[in-house]
Protein backbone atom coordinates (compact mmCIF):
# COMPACT_ATOMS: atom_id res chain seq x y z
CA UNK A 1 0.00 0.00 0.00
CA UNK A 2 1.35 3.44 -0.76
CA UNK A 3 1.40 6.16 1.28
CA UNK A 4 2.91 9.67 1.50
CA UNK A 5 6.76 9.94 0.71
CA UNK A 6 8.71 11.06 3.62
CA UNK A 7 11.17 14.02 1.73
CA UNK A 8 13.54 16.28 2.67
CA UNK A 9 15.94 18.66 0.38
CA UNK A 10 18.87 21.38 1.02
CA UNK A 11 20.73 24.31 -0.89
CA UNK A 12 19.55 27.87 -1.92
CA UNK A 13 16.14 29.86 -1.40
CA UNK A 14 15.81 32.42 -3.85
CA UNK A 15 13.73 35.20 -5.34
CA UNK A 16 14.02 35.59 -8.97
CA UNK A 17 13.38 38.47 -11.53
CA UNK A 18 12.92 37.80 -15.45
CA UNK A 19 13.62 40.84 -17.74
CA UNK A 20 10.55 41.18 -19.72
CA UNK A 21 12.92 41.40 -22.97
CA UNK A 22 15.36 39.08 -24.45
CA UNK A 23 18.83 39.39 -25.84
CA UNK A 24 19.32 42.33 -23.21
CA UNK A 25 21.65 40.31 -21.71
CA UNK A 26 21.13 42.07 -18.45
CA UNK A 27 22.92 45.37 -19.83
CA UNK A 28 20.50 47.98 -21.09
CA UNK A 29 17.28 49.34 -18.86
CA UNK A 30 14.68 46.96 -19.19
CA UNK A 31 10.98 45.84 -17.06
CA UNK A 32 11.97 42.27 -14.46
CA UNK A 33 9.25 40.51 -13.65
CA UNK A 34 9.15 39.42 -9.87
CA UNK A 35 10.01 38.80 -6.98
CA UNK A 36 9.29 34.78 -7.80
CA UNK A 37 9.88 32.29 -5.04
CA UNK A 38 13.03 29.96 -6.82
CA UNK A 39 16.38 28.25 -6.31
CA UNK A 40 16.58 25.16 -7.72
CA UNK A 41 15.84 23.22 -4.21
CA UNK A 42 12.71 25.02 -3.27
CA UNK A 43 11.11 24.24 -6.75
CA UNK A 44 12.09 20.82 -6.30
CA UNK A 45 10.24 20.90 -2.30
CA UNK A 46 7.67 22.80 -3.97
CA UNK A 47 6.38 20.04 -6.29
CA UNK A 48 7.25 17.60 -4.63
CA UNK A 49 4.81 18.74 -1.55
CA UNK A 50 2.48 19.53 -4.30
CA UNK A 51 2.15 15.85 -5.62
CA UNK A 52 1.72 14.28 -2.09
CA UNK A 53 4.88 14.14 -0.53
CA UNK A 54 5.59 15.26 3.57
CA UNK A 55 8.07 17.40 2.94
CA UNK A 56 10.79 19.85 4.99
CA UNK A 57 13.89 22.08 3.61
CA UNK A 58 16.91 22.88 4.98
CA UNK A 59 18.28 26.41 4.03
CA UNK A 60 17.78 30.24 5.25
CA UNK A 61 16.31 33.42 3.65
CA UNK A 62 16.88 37.01 5.04
CA UNK A 63 14.71 38.90 7.00
CA UNK A 64 12.73 40.69 4.49
CA UNK A 65 10.18 40.67 2.46
CA UNK A 66 11.59 38.40 -0.17
CA UNK A 67 12.59 36.28 2.26
CA UNK A 68 8.36 36.49 3.38
CA UNK A 69 7.70 35.84 -0.67
CA UNK A 70 9.70 31.88 -0.27
CA UNK A 71 8.09 31.62 2.88
CA UNK A 72 4.55 31.84 2.34
CA UNK A 73 4.44 29.89 -1.15
CA UNK A 74 6.31 26.72 0.56
CA UNK A 75 4.29 26.93 3.58
CA UNK A 76 0.77 27.39 1.99
CA UNK A 77 2.12 24.65 -0.53
CA UNK A 78 2.68 22.33 2.61
CA UNK A 79 6.35 22.44 2.88
CA UNK A 80 7.90 22.30 6.52
CA UNK A 81 10.03 25.13 6.92
CA UNK A 82 10.97 24.81 10.60
CA UNK A 83 14.26 24.44 9.65
CA UNK A 84 14.36 27.33 7.12
CA UNK A 85 16.59 29.64 9.10
CA UNK A 86 15.63 33.33 8.84
CA UNK A 87 19.11 36.02 8.96
CA UNK A 88 18.58 39.57 10.40
CA UNK A 89 20.88 41.82 8.72
CA UNK A 90 21.80 39.86 5.59
CA UNK A 91 19.44 40.01 2.41
CA UNK A 92 17.70 37.16 0.95
CA UNK A 93 19.49 35.22 -2.40
CA UNK A 94 18.37 36.70 -5.62
CA UNK A 95 18.65 35.94 -9.26
CA UNK A 96 18.04 37.95 -12.18
CA UNK A 97 16.97 36.02 -15.46
CA UNK A 98 17.24 37.19 -19.01
CA UNK A 99 16.07 35.15 -22.18
CA UNK A 100 17.42 34.92 -25.70
CA UNK A 101 16.18 34.40 -28.54
CA UNK A 102 18.39 30.99 -29.51
CA UNK A 103 16.99 29.42 -26.02
CA UNK A 104 20.26 30.39 -23.84
CA UNK A 105 19.93 32.69 -20.49
CA UNK A 106 22.02 34.98 -19.10
CA UNK A 107 21.80 35.05 -14.72
CA UNK A 108 22.81 37.32 -12.04
CA UNK A 109 23.06 35.82 -9.21
CA UNK A 110 23.07 36.69 -5.45
CA UNK A 111 24.26 33.37 -4.05
CA UNK A 112 27.28 33.66 -1.65
CA UNK A 113 26.91 36.76 -0.07
CA UNK A 114 23.05 36.58 1.04
CA UNK A 115 21.66 34.53 3.11
CA UNK A 116 21.25 31.36 0.55
CA UNK A 117 24.70 30.71 1.61
CA UNK A 118 23.87 30.89 6.06
CA UNK A 119 22.36 27.89 6.28
CA UNK A 120 24.37 25.90 8.23
CA UNK A 121 24.80 21.73 8.90
CA UNK A 122 25.53 21.81 12.63
CA UNK A 123 24.30 19.34 15.34
CA UNK A 124 20.83 20.41 16.31
CA UNK A 125 19.97 20.45 12.13
CA UNK A 126 21.28 16.74 11.61
CA UNK A 127 19.36 15.58 14.60
CA UNK A 128 16.40 17.40 13.59
CA UNK A 129 16.57 15.70 9.90
CA UNK A 130 17.26 12.47 11.57
CA UNK A 131 13.90 12.48 13.64
CA UNK A 132 11.93 13.51 10.03
CA UNK A 133 12.39 9.83 9.07
CA UNK A 134 12.97 10.69 5.63
CA UNK A 135 12.71 8.45 2.94
CA UNK A 136 14.58 9.93 0.63
CA UNK A 137 16.92 13.46 0.55
CA UNK A 138 17.18 15.03 -2.44
CA UNK A 139 20.16 17.54 -3.62
CA UNK A 140 20.91 19.79 -6.35
CA UNK A 141 23.76 20.43 -7.88
CA UNK A 142 23.42 23.90 -7.89
CA UNK A 143 23.38 23.76 -4.00
CA UNK A 144 27.21 23.01 -3.92
CA UNK A 145 28.75 26.13 -4.99
CA UNK A 146 31.19 26.75 -2.57
CA UNK A 147 33.63 24.19 -0.62
CA UNK A 148 31.95 24.65 3.11
CA UNK A 149 28.37 24.16 1.44
CA UNK A 150 29.64 21.19 -0.91
CA UNK A 151 31.35 19.60 2.45
CA UNK A 152 28.23 19.70 4.49
CA UNK A 153 25.54 18.62 2.23
CA UNK A 154 27.87 15.47 1.71
CA UNK A 155 28.11 15.52 5.46
CA UNK A 156 24.68 15.68 5.91
CA UNK A 157 23.62 13.27 2.96
CA UNK A 158 26.72 10.52 4.44
CA UNK A 159 24.57 10.64 7.81
CA UNK A 160 21.24 9.82 6.30
CA UNK A 161 22.43 7.49 3.85
CA UNK A 162 23.79 5.44 7.04
CA UNK A 163 20.60 5.59 8.60
CA UNK A 164 18.94 3.97 5.27
CA UNK A 165 17.30 7.42 3.60
CA UNK A 166 18.18 7.39 0.13
CA UNK A 167 19.28 9.63 -1.55
CA UNK A 168 18.49 11.20 -4.50
CA UNK A 169 20.61 13.35 -6.64
CA UNK A 170 20.52 16.10 -9.99
CA UNK A 171 23.95 17.10 -10.53
CA UNK A 172 22.50 20.29 -12.19
CA UNK A 173 26.11 21.28 -13.18
CA UNK A 174 26.38 25.13 -13.64
CA UNK A 175 28.78 27.17 -15.18
CA UNK A 176 29.16 29.38 -12.93
CA UNK A 177 29.70 26.57 -10.16
CA UNK A 178 32.62 24.94 -12.37
CA UNK A 179 35.55 26.77 -11.18
CA UNK A 180 34.73 26.08 -7.52
CA UNK A 181 37.32 24.19 -5.51
CA UNK A 182 35.52 21.04 -4.26
CA UNK A 183 32.60 21.00 -6.60
CA UNK A 184 33.39 18.09 -8.98
CA UNK A 185 34.61 16.08 -5.92
CA UNK A 186 31.09 16.02 -4.11
CA UNK A 187 29.57 16.21 -7.20
CA UNK A 188 31.82 12.21 -7.78
CA UNK A 189 30.91 11.22 -4.20
CA UNK A 190 27.15 11.87 -4.24
CA UNK A 191 27.24 9.72 -7.34
CA UNK A 192 28.91 7.12 -5.48
CA UNK A 193 25.59 6.57 -3.52
CA UNK A 194 22.94 8.23 -4.44
CA UNK A 195 20.03 5.86 -5.48
CA UNK A 196 18.29 7.78 -7.91
CA UNK A 197 20.51 9.98 -10.54
CA UNK A 198 18.58 12.62 -12.61
CA UNK A 199 21.22 14.13 -15.02
CA UNK A 200 19.65 16.36 -18.06
CA UNK A 201 21.63 15.67 -20.92
CA UNK A 202 23.90 18.16 -20.78
CA UNK A 203 24.70 17.04 -17.26
CA UNK A 204 25.43 13.44 -18.70
CA UNK A 205 27.98 14.90 -21.49
CA UNK A 206 29.76 16.12 -18.78
CA UNK A 207 30.53 13.78 -16.38
CA UNK A 208 30.53 10.91 -19.13
CA UNK A 209 31.68 12.31 -23.21
CA UNK A 210 30.33 10.81 -25.32
CA UNK A 211 28.28 7.89 -23.46
CA UNK A 212 24.88 6.76 -23.92
CA UNK A 213 22.85 6.12 -21.12
CA UNK A 214 23.10 2.20 -21.40
CA UNK A 215 26.89 2.84 -21.25
CA UNK A 216 26.94 5.02 -17.70
CA UNK A 217 24.00 3.97 -15.86
CA UNK A 218 25.38 0.48 -15.38
CA UNK A 219 28.64 2.50 -13.76
CA UNK A 220 25.53 3.75 -11.02
CA UNK A 221 24.21 0.50 -10.65
CA UNK A 222 27.35 -1.33 -9.51
CA UNK A 223 27.89 1.57 -6.86
CA UNK A 224 24.19 2.00 -4.98
CA UNK A 225 21.80 3.71 -8.09
CA UNK A 226 18.35 1.53 -8.19
CA UNK A 227 17.21 4.29 -11.39
CA UNK A 228 19.19 6.68 -14.20
CA UNK A 229 17.04 9.16 -15.45
CA UNK A 230 17.86 11.58 -18.06
CA UNK A 231 16.07 14.46 -18.79
CA UNK A 232 16.16 15.75 -22.25
CA UNK A 233 14.48 18.48 -22.46
CA UNK A 234 12.84 18.45 -25.62
CA UNK A 235 13.48 15.38 -26.42
CA UNK A 236 11.37 13.78 -23.28
CA UNK A 237 12.57 11.38 -21.09
CA UNK A 238 14.61 8.00 -20.88
CA UNK A 239 15.09 5.62 -17.56
CA UNK A 240 16.93 2.85 -16.44
CA UNK A 241 16.31 0.53 -13.06
CA UNK A 242 18.91 -1.62 -12.14
CA UNK A 243 17.33 -4.64 -13.24
CA UNK A 244 17.39 -4.31 -16.61
CA UNK A 245 13.77 -1.82 -17.59
CA UNK A 246 14.64 0.80 -20.09
CA UNK A 247 12.18 3.43 -21.12
CA UNK A 248 12.08 6.14 -23.56
CA UNK A 249 9.08 8.86 -23.59
CA UNK A 250 8.80 11.57 -26.10
CA UNK A 251 8.15 15.62 -25.18
CA UNK A 252 4.74 16.97 -24.90
CA UNK A 253 4.04 19.89 -27.08
CA UNK A 254 3.49 22.66 -25.18
CA UNK A 255 4.78 26.69 -25.83
CA UNK A 256 7.06 27.60 -23.69
CA UNK A 257 6.54 29.87 -21.88
CA UNK A 258 9.08 29.71 -19.11
CA UNK A 259 11.81 26.98 -18.86
CA UNK A 260 13.40 27.72 -15.63
CA UNK A 261 12.39 24.88 -13.14
CA UNK A 262 10.92 22.67 -15.49
CA UNK A 263 13.95 20.09 -15.08
CA UNK A 264 13.32 20.28 -10.87
CA UNK A 265 9.63 19.81 -11.50
CA UNK A 266 10.38 16.66 -13.16
CA UNK A 267 13.12 15.39 -10.73
CA UNK A 268 10.41 16.10 -7.67
CA UNK A 269 7.66 14.57 -9.20
CA UNK A 270 9.47 11.08 -10.13
CA UNK A 271 11.32 10.85 -6.65
CA UNK A 272 8.44 11.32 -4.77
CA UNK A 273 5.80 9.58 -6.46
CA UNK A 274 8.80 6.23 -6.75
CA UNK A 275 9.13 7.13 -3.06
CA UNK A 276 5.40 6.65 -2.22
CA UNK A 277 5.47 3.01 -4.13
CA UNK A 278 1.78 4.85 -5.98
CA UNK A 279 3.74 3.55 -9.25
CA UNK A 280 5.90 1.79 -11.18
CA UNK A 281 9.00 3.06 -13.54
CA UNK A 282 6.62 3.61 -16.38
CA UNK A 283 3.92 5.38 -14.28
CA UNK A 284 6.30 7.81 -12.36
CA UNK A 285 8.41 8.53 -15.44
CA UNK A 286 4.84 9.63 -17.29
CA UNK A 287 3.99 11.85 -14.44
CA UNK A 288 7.52 13.05 -14.18
CA UNK A 289 7.79 13.65 -18.21
CA UNK A 290 3.64 15.49 -18.05
CA UNK A 291 5.33 17.31 -14.54
CA UNK A 292 8.25 18.99 -16.76
CA UNK A 293 5.64 20.12 -19.41
CA UNK A 294 3.75 21.87 -17.59
CA UNK A 295 6.17 24.00 -15.49
CA UNK A 296 7.27 25.45 -18.97
CA UNK A 297 3.57 27.13 -19.61
CA UNK A 298 3.85 29.93 -16.94
CA UNK A 299 6.02 32.85 -16.29
CA UNK A 300 8.14 32.07 -12.95
CA UNK A 301 9.90 28.84 -12.11
CA UNK A 302 7.63 28.07 -9.41
CA UNK A 303 4.19 29.13 -11.02
CA UNK A 304 3.92 26.02 -13.40
CA UNK A 305 4.55 23.52 -10.45
CA UNK A 306 1.25 20.85 -10.51
CA UNK A 307 -0.62 19.28 -8.15
CA UNK A 308 -0.49 15.07 -8.59
CA UNK A 309 -4.58 15.82 -9.81
CA UNK A 310 -3.46 18.18 -12.43
CA UNK A 311 -0.99 15.90 -13.96
CA UNK A 312 -3.33 13.08 -14.12
CA UNK A 313 -5.61 15.28 -16.04
CA UNK A 314 -2.96 16.47 -18.64
CA UNK A 315 -2.35 13.16 -19.33
CA UNK A 316 -5.95 12.30 -19.68
CA UNK A 317 -6.22 14.74 -21.86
Amino acid sequence: MSRAARIGCVGELLVEFLCASKNGHHRQADSYLGPFPSGAPGIFIDQAARVGGQCVFVGAVGDDAFGDVILDRLSADGVDTRLIGRIPGVPTGSAFVSYNDDGSRDFVFNITQSAASCWAADQATLSALADCNLDVMHVSGSALGGAQAARDIVTMCEMLHARGVKISFDPNIRKELIGDPGYFGAVRRLMEFCTIFLPSDADAEMLFPGEAIESFAPKLFRQAADYVVLKRGGQGAEAMHRLGEHLRLPAHRIDVVDPTGAGDSFCATFVTLTAAGRFDLAGALARANMAGALAVSKTGPMEGNATLAAIEAALAA
